[in-house]
């Protein structure tokens, strides 16, 4: 991940978890999940932030973990929710997770905070750590032109989605393929469900 990024994350972590967890419920995410995933799944939540999605997933009757680079928001997340589970995950490599290890991946608006060049070696380790069939959900906050980075000075990185589709080569992209405003933001994302091949 972009240092600077994780490091405006530590530094702010207490404040972005009040405002993430003040935005409106993301429906739409939570309607994909449950259209997509494999019920019951074991499900990694690949930037969970301050554990969210975590407690949604968690009483939608997922296995789930929640893995993020920011040992500040991990802090926000057991203290918010101290009966999940949590631990540090850092993209694009995913140090200590396991190929193979999950039915379905959650990656929500987590990308565009790496550089370019490490953006197609994220996803391809998002995906070595399904199962075969397993389920992605990737999105990623829309930035035209140039890559910017917020009065945080978080990164946030420009690139085309045949990226990902790139990245994509071991897996089938469903019926989802698209570029809404997230209903719990309000900002433009690009989302894209995919099924790993089955062996």
């Amino acid at each position: 991940m972009d240092r600077e990024t994780v490091g405006a994350y530590d530094a702010g972590a207490a404040q972005f978890a009040k405002d993430w967890h003040a935005q409106p419920a993301p429906v739409d995410l939570h309607a994909l999940v449950k259209r997509f995933f494999h019920p019951n799944g074991r499900t990694a939540d690949v930037g969970c932030g301050s554990g969210r999605e975590v407690s949604f997933l968690a009483a939608a009757g997922y296995d789930v973990t929640g893995y993020d680079a920011s040992d500040a928001l991990l802090e926000q997340a057991r203290f918010r929710y101290p009966r999940l589970k949590f631990a540090i995950g850092v993209l694009p490599d995913l140090a200590g997770v396991p190929d193979g290890s999950f039915d379905n991946v959650l990656c929500e608006t987590v990308i565009m905070h790496l550089r370019r060049p490490q953006i197609l070696d994220a996803v391809r380790r998002l995906l070595a750590i399904l199962r075969p069939d397993g389920i992605l959900y990737l999105s990623w906050r829309v930035t035209d032109g140039a890559d910017q980075r917020d009065s945080h000075g978080r990164l946030y990185a420009a690139f085309e989605s045949a990226l990902i589709r790139e990245g994509l080569d071991g897996a089938a992209v469903l019926m989802l393929d698209d570029e809404p405003i997230s209903a719990s933001s309000g900002k433009k994302i690009h989302r894209i469900v995919a099924r790993k091949f089955a062996r």
